[in-house]
């Protein structure tokens, strides 16, 4: 199947497109990055927006950086851009761990870091993550912007606290101490699926005690 008719915007600033989609909110307006779970609803028909808000020519929405002791990723940050570490320590390994569990390459060469967070859906790794280490999110609008811990953004299955004029502009992960220690599984029917159950815990030992 073919999506159904919708106009195309390609902003050249974060500004201009926040602008944008304050004007075609009501008419189910849409944020495109990656595109791997918007696009093919579309295809299908099961997702119908009237406009989508390209916004992979936004200069700096692909920038990684350590700032105040967090890792911000931004909007347009894909996912393959942690098939090595992104920054020293175990935030850095964690990620690069659990990167090669996102469906295939091709996927992973297109699909955005923080596309899956607003998708939210339960198999999505990277709401694992960003749940198990408390991210918080800059959701962005024409009338500013505003912060949401994990807790806060996700609200249920396929649901965030995002309005329908807000860019999800960048994710921020604490950067976690050198003595942390992780484990990610995942269990799947075939590499690549959709994942079934999956579990991410960190921990510190001290004196002896994991915390």
């Amino acid at each position: 199947m073919k999506p159904a008719p919708f106009r195309y915007h390609a902003p050249g600033t974060v500004e201009e497109a926040v602008a944008i989609l304050a004007d075609v909110a009501p008419d189910d307006g849409r944020v495109l990055a990656g595109g791997q779970s918007l696009v093919p609803t579309m295809a299908f028909r099961l997702a119908r927006p009237g406009h989508l808000v390209d916004i992979n020519r936004i200069d700096g929405l692909d920038r990684l950086a350590v700032e105040d002791n967090e890792l911000s990723i931004g909007a347009a940050v894909r996912h393959a851009a942690f098939h090595r570490p992104v920054v020293d320590g175990p935030l850095g390994r964690l990620l690069a761990a659990v990167v090669r569990h996102i469906a295939h390459f091709p996927i992973r060469t297109r699909g955005t870091f923080c596309g899956s967070l607003a998708h939210a859906d339960p198999a999505s790794e990277w709401c694992l993550v960003a749940a198990t280490l408390d991210a918080r999110m800059t959701a962005r609008s024409a009338s500013g912007a505003r912060s949401l811990a994990s807790g806060e953004f996700f609200e249920a299955i396929m649901t965030t606290a995002l309005e329908p004029n807000e860019l999800l502009a960048e994710a921020r992960l604490p950067l976690l101490p050198g003595d942390t220690r992780f484990g990610f599984e995942e269990f799947n029917r075939r590499a690549g699926d959709f994942a079934i159950a999956m579990v991410l815990a960190t921990y510190r030992v001290i004196d002896g005690v994991m915390v």
